[in-house]
């Protein structure tokens, strides 16, 4: 291999661990608890916390692992110091350059100050990223091999580069020991010759990414990403990354786990007990596609909501998926077992809102059904209310509403006795509902009495980073839903789609690729087959006020960017997952350019 110092591949600024590691990172000290430590990882969603002393000084490192064992051991109530690792992560500077230490073994780094107390934490995910970007960005200089060598030495698990025509070009040694075949023997062969059971020659082709899935290799499951490499806009191949070695352990202890909790469980309440039991399989959020930095964001909020009982307000434009939102809110929370009612507040005649919601009682008008109609906050008993559209909403039910959720008791439509309000609230609206306050449209007072927490869902067009994976996915389930061969989604294609802004959102987007799976004959689609109007999407054709919003919108998340990253365009460039020429060009379009 050939090597390369720290100056050769990342600059004096880039190249420190400082720009890349994970700031004020979560800890656990020391003499907390085994159950402080789990609680704390669960609502974390994380795998590991780093362990520190009186002082923040980082004195080992607990994983999600670990904390199993613990329990399966009866030790929850045991001190972390009994089951922290002292041996997998090594104590640096900021300031140290990542190329001098990447190749040491261990899985986590520690950044610590002057006084050794931790100011942030690198685990080989960061130092990928960091090497991974570096590739692409010095892509085209005399020094591509060199910094390919550089990417491949460092993974920690086994990686895979082909070119477009799914021909091995690098192989690295990891990926060699694990599958048994000789580096030199497995290059220049087509990689379905030397992976078992691969796609990766398929992202080569059709530019569509897939992170997290599960492959068999040798008969155990793996867990794998299949990342497009892309050049001046151009697909140039695909790079498979081996996350996982040992997802059968990690299953197996997690099912001895779930058993354990179950036998000790069998006598407290029924609908608290399967709720760890289905929260990580069954839950909506995992059906929710994306990456991207603002939609990790959202599934977040949603899952910190989801453990409370308080009222959620979810906004976003139409398309955007508010009821799958609201959907994870039920089944991540205890009232999962029950049902999920839905009402869309703007479907219902206003004359018939209230007993619809309420319900009624037995003779309460004339031609009312013998014996009355539960409503839908009857039928909700138990699970989940989802009220969607809020905004349309008719001010006399605001009213009602208002006095529901204040005193957890509602009335159907003539009777005399009131019913207990056995369900939670979500709610939701594509409107500006702090503005309708200001016009007398909508109560001010059931305003802050919904918007406990508001979870905004961002418009597909803020987030083009998860276009791909959304069409990857609705591409090969729609293919199966009417039953014809897989189709593919061509580079230039891709490109066109992903520079449309989607005004319907992900609504929007999986109409479009059902009309294409089944208007399109051939087995690829591309941009001849695209509708008109994806191709000559311009901004000057959209309506001025949302050309406008358009305009002001990325401008300022551009300005942002570049201000964050103190005008280093590289680095504002990977931030906002783009080349650092289509930034240049976005740049001198609003007159950042000066």
């Amino acid at each position: 291999m050939l090597q390369m110092n720290s100056q050769e591949l990342l600059n004096e600024e880039n190249g420190q661990a400082g720009n890349w590691m994970r700031r004020n990172p979560e800890i656990i000290y020391l003499n907390e608890t085994v159950k402080a430590a789990a609680a704390l990882l669960h609502n974390l969603a994380a795998d590991f916390l780093p362990v520190v002393g009186e002082s923040m000084n980082p004195v080992g490192i607990i994983t999600s692992k670990a904390i199993l064992k613990a329990y399966l051991d009866g030790e929850n109530e045991a001190s972390i110091a009994n089951y922290i690792s002292q041996e997998d992560f090594s104590i640096i500077r900021a300031d140290e350059f990542i190329i001098d230490f990447y190749k040491m073994p261990y899985t986590y780094f520690f950044a610590v100050n002057e006084k050794q107390q931790l100011t942030g934490v690198l685990t080989r995910k960061e130092i990928q990223q960091c090497l991974s970007f570096y590739m692409n960005e010095l892509s085209q200089t005399s020094h591509t091999a060199e910094i390919l060598d550089v990417i491949l030495e460092s993974a920690y698990e086994g990686v895979a580069v082909v070119n477009q025509e799914g021909i091995i070009i690098e192989f690295n040694e990891a990926y060699s020991r694990f599958t048994g075949i000789d580096q030199k023997d497995a290059v220049g062969r087509p990689v379905q010759e030397i992976i078992e059971n691969t796609n990766l020659h398929h992202t080569a082709r059709n530019g569509m990414p897939e992170r997290g899935v599960i492959q068999y290799i040798q008969g155990q499951p793996m867990v794998v990403h299949r990342i497009p490499i892309w050049r001046e806009e151009k697909l140039v191949g695909a790079i498979g990354m081996l996350i996982f070695e040992g997802v059968t352990e990690l299953y197996q202890i997690y099912d001895r786990f779930l058993e354990k909790t179950m036998q000790t469980a069998v006598n407290k309440d029924r609908v608290k007990q399967p709720l760890q039991e289905n929260r990580i399989e069954h839950a909506s959020i995992e059906k929710i596609k994306g990456s991207s930095e603002q939609i990790t964001d959202v599934k977040r909020i949603t899952r910190k909501v989801a453990k409370t009982d308080a009222t959620a307000l979810i906004t976003g434009e139409s398309g955007t998926g508010k009821e799958m939102f609201a959907k994870s809110i039920h089944e991540l929370s205890y009232y999962q077992h029950g049902p999920f009612i839905s009402v869309n507040c703007g479907a219902i005649p206003e004359q018939l809102f209230e007993s619809e919601v309420f319900g009624y009682a037995d003779g309460a008008f004339t031609g009312a059904r013998k014996g009355g109609k539960p409503g839908k906050l009857a039928l909700a008993k138990g699970g989940t209310l989802f009220l969607d559209e809020i905004g349309e909403m008719p001010e006399m039910m605001q009213t009602k509403l208002l006095r529901v959720l204040q005193e957890k008791e509602f009335e159907r439509v003539g009777a005399v006795q009131k019913e207990k309000l056995e369900a939670r609230i979500v709610v939701a609206t594509n409107q500006n509902l702090l503005e309708m306050v200001r016009e007398g449209t909508f109560r001010e007072d059931l305003y802050y009495r919904i918007n406990v927490i508001e979870i905004p869902i961002p418009p597909l067009r803020e987030r083009p980073k998860d276009i791909p994976v959304l069409i990857s996915h609705y591409l090969s389930s729609l293919c199966k839903k009417y039953d014809v061969p897989d189709k593919e989604v061509t580079p230039e294609a891709m490109a066109v789609f992903m520079n449309y802004a989607w005004y319907g959102n992900i609504r929007e987007l999986i109409n479009t690729m059902e009309k294409l799976v089944i208007l399109v004959e051939s087995d690829t689609i591309d941009v001849d087959h695209l509708p008109n109007y994806l191709k000559r999407f311009d901004l000057l054709e959209t309506p001025y006020v949302f050309q406008r919003e358009v305009k002001n919108k990325e401008k300022e998340v551009l300005m942002k960017a570049l201000e964050e990253n103190r005008g280093n365009k590289s680095k504002a460039a990977k931030e906002l997952g783009m080349h650092r020429t289509t930034l240049y060009k976005k740049m001198k379009k609003h007159g950042l350019d000066k």
